[in-house]
C-alpha cells in the first residue's frame, strides 16, 4: 500500500504541512470510498511517521434513513484502525434561494470546525471526478472565471480553520482500485445512482462518455481547472490592488477613485467590495443598478438599494454597505458604564464637557431623536439635532445609532460629537462609546 500512487500522492500533497511541523489532521469521514481511503492512507502515513496524530469525525445530516447505520461503520472502522472518533448530528432548516446541498455543506463545515481540535488541519476526500462535475454545474449555471474555478485544494474557514483536500488530483476511477486492491469495505450510498439530481446524472452519464471518447480528459479538464484558479488568483492581486485603493477608514468605496476605470473593472472592484460584507452577491441587473446610480447620481442624492444582506447607501462621495440594526432603546444612566444593546459600552469620563448632573435631573441615554434641540460649543445658535448631523455631514444611518445623554428632557451631549455649551465644564464629565 506504500508504493501506490495515491498513498505517495497523498504525502506529497501535505507535504508542505510537515515543512510547518503541522502533524495534526482530521479526516471529514462520510464511509463512501473516498473518505475511507483517505483515512487507511492517513492510517498507514501514521505508522512511517509516528509525530502524525490523525482523527476522523462523521457528520450526519439527517437526511438519509441510513445515516444512524452509515455512522456506526465509520465508527467501527475507526475503532478497528485505533483512530480517534466524533460524531456529529446536524439539523437543516430548507431556506429559499440556498440548495439543500449547500445547506448541509455549511453545517458539515460548522460541525467539523467545532468538533475538531483547535490546531488539527481537516482533510476532505474530494476527488478530480468531483472537481469535474463541479465544474460542469457551474458552467450549467453561467459561472464566471471564478465559479469556474471549481473548488481550491485548500479552503480557510471563517474561523481560520484550514480545510485541505489531498486527493483533488486523483480520479475516482484510481480511489475505486485501490480500495479494491486492498479489499477496503466502504459504504455505498444509493441515492448517489438517482439521475434526477444534476451531480448524479454528470456522475453516471455524462463524465465518464467524455472520458472514454477523449483520451485522458479527466486530468486535461482538471489541468484547465487548475489555470483557471491561477488566473483567478492573479486576477485577485490586480483586484486588491485596486480595493485598497479605493476605501476608507470605515471600508466604503469611493466613487471618484473608481470612475475612471473601464466598465468592466468598475464592475470587478465592486464586487470584490460587497464581498467584505456579504457571500450573497448581487445579479448582473442590481450590479449595473448600483454602479450607475453610484456613478450619475447628484452629489445630494439618498440612493439606497436593498440587498439580501443590507443595504447600499451613498454618502459624501463614499458608497457604504449597511448592514440591519435593530433599534436602540432609551435607558437610564445611573452607574458611570452601561453596555448597550448592540454590544457597545458607554462610559462616563472626568475631564472637559459638560458639568455634573444635579440632584434634580435625572439621566438618561436615548437614540434618534432629530428633532431634539442643542447648541453645540463653539457653534452657532441652537438647532435641531438633525441639522447639525447634516452639518457635521453624519451619514443618516448612523445617526440612529448615536446616544444623546440627557438632563431630564434637555439634551446635553451628542457621544462622540457635540457638547452643550450651557452645561459645558472644564472639569465636568464626558461620556464615551467604545
Amino acid at each position: 500500500m506504500q508504493s501506490s500512487a495515491i498513498y505517495q500522492q497523498v504525502k506529497h500533497a501535505l507535504a508542505h504541512f510537515f515543512k510547518q511541523q503541522q502533524y495534526n489532521f482530521t479526516v471529514a469521514l462520510s464511509g463512501g470510498v473516498d473518505s475511507v481511503v483517505l483515512l487507511h492512507v492517513m492510517h498507514l502515513l501514521k505508522q512511517e511517521m509516528p509525530t502524525l496524530n490523525v482523527s476522523a469525525i462523521y457528520v450526519n445530516h439527517g437526511l438519509s434513513q441510513h445515516a444512524l447505520d452509515w455512522q456506526q461503520f465509520c465508527q467501527t472502522l475507526c475503532a478497528d484502525l485505533n483512530v480517534p472518533f466524533n460524531a456529529a448530528a446536524v439539523h437543516i432548516e430548507q431556506k429559499t434561494r440556498t440548495s439543500l446541498e449547500a445547506q448541509a455543506r455549511d453545517a458539515r463545515y460548522k460541525a467539523l470546525d467545532e468538533l475538531s481540535t483547535s490546531e488539527s488541519i481537516i482533510l476532505l476526500g474530494q476527488h478530480l471526478n468531483d472537481q469535474i462535475e463541479t465544474f460542469l454545474l457551474r458552467l450549467k449555471r453561467g459561472s464566471g472565471l471564478k465559479g469556474l474555478g471549481a473548488m481550491q485544494q485548500t479552503r480557510t474557514l471563517s474561523s481560520g480553520r484550514i480545510c485541505f483536500r489531498p486527493l483533488i488530483n486523483v480520479t475516482r476511477s484510481n480511489i475505486e482500485a485501490f480500495a479494491a486492491e486492498f479489499n477496503i469495505n466502504h459504504i455505498t450510498d444509493d441515492s448517489n445512482t438517482d439521475e434526477r439530481f444534476d451531480r448524479n446524472f454528470l456522475r453516471a452519464s455524462v463524465v465518464p462518455i467524455l472520458a472514454e471518447r477523449f483520451n485522458g480528459f479527466e486530468h486535461c479538464a482538471g489541468r484547465s481547472i487548475s489555470l483557471l484558479q491561477k488566473q483567478q488568483a492573479l486576477l485577485d492581486e490586480y483586484t486588491q490592488i485596486d480595493l485598497s485603493q479605493s476605501l476608507n477608514d470605515q471600508q466604503a468605496l469611493c466613487i471618484s477613485q473608481i470612475i475612471h476605470y473601464s466598465e468592466v473593472r468598475i464592475a470587478n472592484v465592486v464586487r470584490a467590495w460587497l464581498e467584505l460584507f456579504t457571500q450573497i452577491m448581487p445579479s448582473q441587473k442590481q450590479l449595473s443598478q448600483i454602479i450607475n446610480q453610484a456613478i450619475n447620481a447628484q452629489t445630494d442624492s439618498q440612493m439606497q438599494i436593498d440587498l439580501t444582506d443590507g443595504q447600499i447607501r451613498r454618502h459624501q462621495g463614499y458608497l457604504y454597505f449597511v448592514m440591519p440594526r435593530k433599534p436602540l432603546s432609551s435607558e437610564l444612566l445611573i452607574a458611570d458604564e452601561l453596555t448597550l444593546s448592540d454590544g457597545r459600552l458607554l462610559l462616563k469620563q472626568s475631564g472637559k464637557g459638560v458639568r455634573e448632573p444635579f440632584d434634580n435631573e435625572q439621566v438618561s441615554v436615548q437614540f434618534n431623536c432629530n428633532s431634539a434641540r442643542i447648541k453645540p460649543l463653539k457653534k452657532p445658535g441652537s438647532n435641531t439635532l438633525k441639522h447639525w448631523f447634516k452639518d457635521a455631514k453624519v451619514a443618516p444611518w448612523i445617526r440612529q445609532s448615536v446616544p444623546l445623554i440627557f438632563y431630564n428632557d434637555e439634551l446635553v451631549q451628542v457621544v462622540g460629537y457635540f457638547v452643550s455649551e450651557k452645561h459645558k465644564d472644564e472639569n465636568g464629565i464626558i461620556w464615551e462609546c467604545k
